[in-house]
């Protein structure tokens, strides 16, 4: 049997799942007909997320979003005159899998290069369990030749060993406003053992 306390808990949690929903209306009230229709069809399942919302994501430290134990990293560039033909050729000897280095960052769950703006600029985007310096700290432990080798295609790049390398990531770095990875998921294992060097063609 519920208490009073749980019943009124209950009654707030249901008009602020309202008012949410008002906010919503409100907000679509000058869009496209697409998405007004679109607002409504789905509504059902707005409501119950916002009357019961699911955790909401939190900063993975000094920049960064993180849902869980989960966080992401994107960052967006200025490219080098020449980074990218350099870059590009880099990855392509690689066959465009960056795993004989990669696989040393225990943390690290995915990473992708994306050159855009006719080869001006990259979106570099990751995700990794923990939080933002402990994961750089990685990089810089790890496999800083890797990563610097990428990155001397970033204009200004200093270096991954610069006192000024972290704080070079977070001017570029946008935190995403909304992110999901998927809950049960397993975290990446701090032990993944080492599978080959980041110079897969040098013995």
């Amino acid at each position: 049997m519920q208490t009073q306390t749980q019943i009124a808990a209950g009654a707030e949690q249901r008009q602020a799942g309202e008012e949410k929903i008002q906010q919503l209306r409100d907000l679509f009230a000058d869009a496209p007909e697409l998405g007004k229709k679109t607002l409504e069809n789905v509504l059902r399942e707005l409501t119950s997320q916002v009357s019961e919302p699911p955790p909401p994501i939190e900063s993975a430290g000094r920049v960064a979003a993180r849902l869980g134990k989960r966080s992401e990293l994107t960052i967006i560039v200025p490219l080098a005159p020449g980074g990218a033909k350099r870059l590009r050729t880099f990855l392509q000897l690689l066959g465009g899998n960056l795993s004989p280095g990669a696989v040393k960052v225990g943390t690290l769950h995915d990473m992708r290069f994306v050159f855009f703006d006719n080869d001006t600029r990259m979106l570099f985007a990751t995700s990794f369990d923990g939080d933002w310096d402990t994961y750089i700290d990685d990089f810089i432990a790890l496999i800083p030749d890797y990563l610097d080798i990428i990155d001397s295609a970033w204009e200004g790049w200093p270096g991954i060993r610069s006192p000024g390398a972290k704080d070079y990531l977070v001017k570029h770095q946008i935190t995403a406003e909304g992110w999901f990875n998927m809950p049960g998921k397993r975290s990446v294992s701090s032990d993944t053992p080492n599978q080959g060097s980041p110079w897969p063609w040098v013995t």
